[in-house]
Formats: structure tokens, C-alpha cells, sequence
């Protein structure tokens, strides 16, 4: 899976805004496939109420008349499942992005009750003249002169980098069934709206429909464009080129809810036919991160263990036994003092995850200049004892340069863990917001392949669980306004 789209509520004829980019390769077959699952925003791929599927290959879209297919979807025995358009097209090379604001006046009142509810639907115009919902703004309840949140699209998802291709802009009045009542109209370009960095520009908004019944009709109200400003977009490769490093640290859970690393039911026991599903994800993870590494040290630590020589319960013990140096060389050398220390410790608990966050966060905060960039695998079988100290730490955290990976082993439920990933709801702590999402969390019996094929797991593991890196190193570095080092030229 590469994608989804979003949930559009109470349709059969949905249009999705989200797009996908996919890197066309002339060489070779691409085959995709598209799966239209049931509504919820948590349902899973292949829940019963499946709505059907369609099989295409990326050639038979980009050579299709206007680069527009359409297909059954099938899947459903007995059952006609609609068809599915797809639309292709070559994105542009631009990377710019641009922030725009925007307000009304005098807006046509569509409510009995009240005024209206307005919110902005912006559509791009396709080479064959059809147009795609390309930005929609928040609703603002009742009152015909809104003013919208300011609101950031680059440009190639606006007009594809053609500066003068139509951009058109409806404007409704949001009702909660859905119904959304068409107030009017305007047309403009990205030309045209970049004007507005040295002047107001201010648009009528038609409704065709009363112009022709209405002589006297003038207009159902005006949108100014308040604010527009254009800044380039950097990319993740940009900053790696730039000589930004990815810090990689790992934490391994040593309860006792694990099991004896000695017995073939525990979460830690590794046959010599295997991994254990502990081994399995440092590997798949740290195999792809140490390649941004130049010095491929890795601090690695245990937590939830008794550890000699005294027996004292530890939540941040070094792997390799060395606390002024708790760096290895490379994932074997992590792997290797991780098998060592299941010799050595004894599994105890509580499962505390606040200490391992705050000594990578103390790290994290010493360099912030964009340099450095801190990545923490945490790997875990259970629920945290320690939930409110580890909230607080990740809310700390979310302002310093660096992400935190939790991976969950064996079959116990994580719903502690989708809470601190905070995809749906930002997490927070004593009122206190996190200033951004640096969580990603994934169980790993989701990735563990039915034929037993190791390689396949951990491929799939480490492309899901390294999926929101990028994006959230790239949101540290613009709340700070840092810019990519320019790279030596060699």
C-alpha cells in the first residue's frame, strides 16, 4: 500500500482531493491496484462491507486517451460494484509552495435560520478541460463576511507550474447533511493571485443561475485575497545532501511479560533458524537509517531489567555495558550487545519509557541548528507503566530535532501506543500541546508474512514504520525556518 485517499461521508459518487505521485518507469510493468474499502477512517483493507477493486497497470493509464481511464471495480461476487475513473497527469518539476488568505463580503444568505455557513472549494483545470477539487478552506459559521485561515498548496498541485492555467474558486454554504448550497463563482490564475504580494485583489462572485433569472442581479458577494507569499519547498534528500545526520538510538524492552528469552513461546528467543521478532525490527529499521549515519554508532539501551552487579531495576542500562559510551558499531554491533545483555539481566519491569525519551531529548537539544536530526527505536510487548511522565516527555520533545519509532511485539493490544501517535488527535500533557507529531507507531504482527518469508516482513515493516521520517524532520526544520545547507560541490 502506497497510499489513501481521504473519507468522503454519505456519497456514491465520490471526488477525492488527495493525489498520489508515483514515478513512471518506461522499462518496466507497473501493476497497481485499487481497493475501495468501507468508509471508517480506521477500517482495515479486506473488511467484510468491501466495496470492490480494480487491476491496472500505470502504462495503460499514461497511454490512455487524455490520460483518463475508467474501470469496473469488481471483487464482490454477484454484485455490481461501479467503476472507478482515473486521471493522469505529468507533474511539473516546480517546487514552490504558496500561503494564501483570503475573506468575503456581502455573501449571499442561504440559511432560514441565520446566516450562512461558507467555506471555499478550490479546483485546478486539467489539460483536457475538466477540472479537480484541488483545496477546500474550513467552514465559518454564520456570517456572510468570513474570513478564512491562512492556507498553504504548492504550486504544481494548483495549476501543475503553469502560471497561467485556470484556477477556479466555488463558494458554499456549508449544510451538515451534506447538501452544500451553491452561493457562486470566480476564476482566476496563479499569475493573477500572485499580484496580490503588492495589492488587495478582490473578485466578484457569480451564480449563473441568477444572473440569467435576475436583471437586476449584480453579484452574490466579493472574495478578497488578503495575503499571498511564495516560498520554495525543500525536500527531505535536500537536507541529507545538505549534510543534515540521522542520530539513530535504540531501546529494547527487557520485562518480564516477554517471557524467558530461554523458552521458544518468549517474545526474546531466537532459534537458530530465526530471528526474534525483536531482532527482526532493529534489523529492518536500522538497516535503511544506518545509511544516513556517517559514523554508524548507534547508542543502544535496555529498559524494565534487573541489572548487575547490584540487581538495581533499570530503565536506560547500555546495551554494551558501557555507560560513558553506550554506542555500538553498526546493527550487528546492537544486535550483538543486545543478545549479550539477555545473557546478563534479569527480565523485571515496570515497561517506562519517560527515561530513554529524556536522555535522547537531552542529546537532541544540545545541537539544533538543523545538523543533526535524532531518531529513537523503541521496541515493546507491553503497556507503559509510566503513561503520564512518557506523554510529557513527547510533548518536551516534539520541539527538539527528533522522531520517535515505537514498534509493538507479540499479541498484546496497543491502544496506549495509537494514542501517542498523534495522526488523528495531537498529543498533550497538562494542557500543554504537542508542538508536532514526532510519533509513529506500528505493530509488528501486522507485517509478519504468512509463507515465513523474513526478508518480506521486515522490507514492509521498515517502509511503513520509516514512512513519516522525512516529513516530520522537514516540519522541525520549517518551525524553525532552517534551510538546507547548500552541498560542497565535489
Amino acid at each position: 500500500q502506497f497510499g489513501r485517499t481521504e473519507v468522503i461521508d454519505n456519497t456514491l459518487n465520490p471526488d477525492f482531493v488527495r493525489k498520489f505521485v508515483l514515478d513512471y518507469y518506461f522499462e518496466e510493468k507497473q501493476n497497481l491496484r485499487f481497493d475501495v474499502p468501507p468508509g471508517s477512517h480506521g477500517a482495515l483493507l479486506g473488511a467484510q462491507d468491501f466495496l470492490g477493486q480494480a487491476f491496472v497497470a500505470l502504462g495503460e493509464v499514461i497511454g490512455s486517451q487524455r490520460g483518463r481511464l475508467e474501470r469496473p471495480l469488481t471483487g464482490v461476487p454477484g454484485k455490481r460494484c461501479g467503476t472507478i475513473l482515473l486521471l493522469a497527469e505529468e507533474l511539473s518539476n516546480c517546487r514552490d509552495i504558496v500561503t494564501m488568505q483570503l475573506c468575503a463580503n456581502k455573501l449571499d444568505k442561504k440559511d432560514f435560520f441565520g446566516k450562512s455557513d461558507p467555506f471555499l472549494v478550490f479546483y485546478r483545470s486539467n489539460e483536457d478541460g475538466t477540472f479537480t477539487i484541488c483545496h477546500k478552506t474550513e467552514v465559518v459559521k454564520n456570517t456572510l463576511n468570513p474570513v478564512w485561515q491562512p492556507f498553504t498548496i504548492p504550486v504544481r498541485a494548483l495549476c501543475n507550474g503553469d502560471y497561467d492555467r485556470t484556477v477556479k474558486i466555488d463558494v458554499y454554504d456549508w449544510d451538515r447533511d451534506g447538501s452544500h448550497d451553491f452561493i457562486g463563482e470566480f476564476a482566476t490564475s496563479y499569475r493573477e493571485l500572485s499580484r496580490a504580494q503588492s495589492q488587495f485583489t478582490v473578485y466578484e462572485v457569480l451564480n449563473p443561475r441568477k444572473k440569467c433569472k435576475k436583471k437586476k442581479y449584480v453579484n452574490s458577494g466579493t472574495v478578497t485575497l488578503l495575503s499571498f507569499s511564495v516560498e520554495s519547498e525543500f525536500t527531505f534528500v535536500d537536507y541529507i545532501r545538505g549534510g543534515t545526520q540521522l542520530n539513530f538510538t535504540v531501546a529494547i524492552d527487557f520485562t518480564a511479560s516477554n517471557g524467558l528469552p530461554s523458552q521458544p513461546t518468549s517474545l526474546h528467543y531466537a532459534s537458530p533458524y530465526q530471528l526474534s521478532a525483536y531482532a527482526l525490527a532493529l534489523k529492518a529499521v536500522g538497516e535503511i537509517i544506518q545509511d544516513y549515519d556517517s559514523d554508524k554508532l548507534f547508542p543502544a539501551y535496555g529498559f524494565g531489567a534487573k541489572v548487575p552487579p547490584d540487581g538495581k531495576i533499570s530503565h536506560q542500562f547500555p546495551l554494551n555495558n558501557n555507560v560513558e559510551n553506550p554506542s555500538c558499531a553498526g546493527i550487528e554491533g546492537v544486535l550483538e550487545s543486545y543478545l549479550q545483555s539477555l545473557r546478563t539481566v534479569q527480565l523485571y519491569g515496570p515497561t517506562n519509557f519517560a527515561p530513554v525519551i529524556n536522555q535522547v531529548a537531552g542529546t537532541a537539544a544540545q545541537v539544533t541548528d538543523g545538523s543533526q536530526y535524532h531518531v529513537l527505536l523503541i521496541i515493546t510487548d507491553g503497556v507503559i507503566s509510566d503513561m503520564l511522565q512518557t506523554k510529557e516527555a513527547i510533548v518536551t520533545a516534539s520541539s527538539l530535532p527528533m522522531s520517535i519509532i515505537i514498534v509493538g511485539v507479540g499479541p498484546a493490544e496497543f491502544e496506549a501506543m495509537e494514542e501517542l501517535d498523534g495522526d488523528e488527535v495531537r498529543l498533550s500533557s497538562r494542557g500543554r500541546y504537542a508542538e508536532r507529531d514526532i510519533v509513529q507507531f506500528v505493530p509488528f504482527r501486522d507485517y509478519v508474512d504468512d509463507s515465513g518469508n523474513q526478508v518480506l516482513s521486515m522490507a514492509r515493516l521498515a517502509k511503513d514504520v520509516l514512512a513519516e521520517i522525512p516529513e516530520q524532520l522537514l516540519s522541525y526544520m520549517k518551525t524553525r525556518d532552517i534551510k538546507p545547507r547548500r552541498a560542497d560541490p565535489e
